[in-house]
């Protein structure tokens, strides 16, 4: 249902850019390996999301919204920069972001725009065009962070995804400067590994199956041998930590004794059935994605407190409030956690856009949109010019509810992290609406998909009789994405291991 303050802003046609001829404040809400599977409003059957939802309802919901790299620092960079990762020199988690370098937010600020950014960083580098700044270290834990600041590091107790967000609240309410537009993001940790719940969530869902992906089991044939070298299954990968088998480091004695008394009896509970084969992936699964929409509802739970206070304050009428993550994740589909692949569940990505008066209510989209396309679109939202450098397109013509028929046909994707955690291998790819050609370029093969007749991406149809023109057509369309994006040949050296696929040419 639509909020009755936001009927009374709904101008004929949507087509009004802004209030009263005040510029537009952006609040640019985001987390970390959000999988859209855990959305209610993306259709989840695991978990409800109320608050997602409630923008979701009020605004418009991308179905095909996907990253150019699929991990943490690389998709950051791109949307601060709107250039892929081999042009803003970001292309693993291992490099430290370039701050020199031309970004949006340096753009919003000399175009008269107060800018901050709350939470997780992970970019090593001191944050750029900020106003105002408050980051995790690193990764940062889920309870009692230290946080860097311009004047050093600041320790807080509590737990991350509510720091997170009474931090930006109390910018909201006292800190920013109220005669100025503001850009604000406020990006938390959540629901990124190890997936530690808030004290209140600890137990949710004990009494609750929650229901398994249809590739759960996947044996990884009738594709190349990358999908089953990777080292990132529930069966065999995830470890001790992960399970609350063994408690964190670092809470406190009230956090401590909310955790013992959460999972205790349930490790002992574990112990003692002495759990093989199926049996103990299916405990492992329903241990790993619980912890997960734990920290989920969370996330949640803040997002409701921030989109409260816009209405309570009367900025909601005034403010575009924009959700995404940094890339999906995987909840069990193909035995897997984790990300970094060009497969569907890694590759696409939550997007969410609340704009009072100007994007229809309950709408959504479908067509092929990218984290490229980010910065564009806040610069466009606000009013300020794009360098013509930049990669993406403005997604403000489709927030106003058209469908421009100049609109991309293909996307772009390249993951460069090889060697590197989780052992996926270097590949790069395009996907139309309907297929997906995959390129690991290190090993010399190849994988398509018609996404159509196999959405779960399980029968690779390269070099199989009857589909030579399409990998021919889809060749062509790759080439030219690398030349439209000049991206150059990747010639790192690869370290071999024993699971090492050979080259097959």
């Amino acid at each position: 249902m639509v909020k009755p303050y936001l009927l009374s802003l709904l101008p004929l046609g949507f087509i009004s850019l802004q209030v009263s001829g005040k510029p537009l404040n952006v609040l640019f809400i985001f987390t970390d390996d959000h999988a859209y599977q855990a959305i209610s409003a993306y259709g989840s059957n695991r978990n409800k999301t109320p608050n997602i939802d409630r923008l979701a309802e009020e605004g418009m919901l991308f179905n095909r919204a996907f990253v150019t790299n699929s991990i943490c620092a690389p998709s950051r960079a791109v949307i601060l920069t709107g250039k892929h990762s081999h042009l803003n020199g970001q292309l693993t988690n291992g490099q430290e972001f370039d701050g020199s370098q031309p970004t949006f937010p340096k753009l919003l600020q000399n175009h008269g725009y107060e800018t901050a950014i709350f939470g997780k960083w992970h970019l090593k580098s001191k944050p750029t065009g900020f106003d105002f700044w408050q980051v995790l270290l690193g990764q940062g834990p889920y309870y009692n962070p230290p946080m860097k600041t311009a004047k050093g590091v600041k320790k807080i107790t509590g737990y991350t995804t509510d720091i997170i967000t009474d931090i930006t609240l109390d910018w909201l309410k006292k800190k920013r400067d109220p005669e100025k537009p503001f850009f604000l993001m406020s990006q938390h940790k959540a629901p990124h590994r190890n997936w530690q719940p808030s004290p209140k969530y600890l137990s949710k869902y004990d009494n609750k199956d929650i229901p398994e992906p249809k590739t759960l089991r996947d044996s990884y044939k009738n594709r190349l041998g990358p999908a089953s070298t990777q080292s990132m299954t529930i069966d065999r990968h995830l470890s001790a930590h992960d399970l609350k088998l063994t408690p964190p480091h670092n809470l406190n004695k009230i956090q401590k004794a909310a955790w013992d008394a959460a999972y205790g009896p349930k490790n002992q509970l574990f112990k003692k059935a002495n759990l093989q084969g199926d049996e103990l992936l299916k405990w492992k699964y329903q241990r790993y994605v619980k912890d997960y929409l734990r920290c989920v509802d969370s996330v949640d739970e803040n997002i409701g407190r921030l989109l409260d206070y816009l209405e309570e304050s009367g900025l909601a009428e005034n403010t575009v409030v924009i959700y995404s993550s940094d890339q999906g994740w995987y909840l069990g589909e193909h035995g897997w956690y984790d990300k970094r692949w060009m497969y569907e569940e890694s590759f696409r990505t939550p997007l969410i856009v609340r704009w009072p008066g100007v994007t229809p209510p309950a709408s959504q989209n479908s067509q092929l949109v990218q984290n490229l396309d980010y910065a564009q679109t806040f610069l466009d939202i606000c009013g300020a010019s794009s360098p013509q450098d930049m990669q993406g397109a403005s997604l403000v013509p489709i927030l106003k509810g058209k469908k421009p028929k100049d609109w991309r046909k293909s996307l772009y994707y390249h993951y460069y992290e090889y060697p590197g955690a989780h052992d996926v291998r270097r590949h790069y790819g395009v996907r139309t609406d309907r297929y997906k050609l995959i390129h690991f370029y290190n090993i010399g093969g190849w994988e398509l998909y018609d996404l159509e007749k196999d959405p779960y991406e399980l029968n690779s149809l390269y070099g199989k009789p009857g589909h030579e023109k399409l990998t021919t057509d889809l060749k062509k369309e790759l080439a030219s994405l690398r030349r439209q994006y000049q991206v150059p040949e990747d010639t790192r050296p690869v370290t071999r291991t024993k699971n090492t696929p050979k080259p097959k040419n």
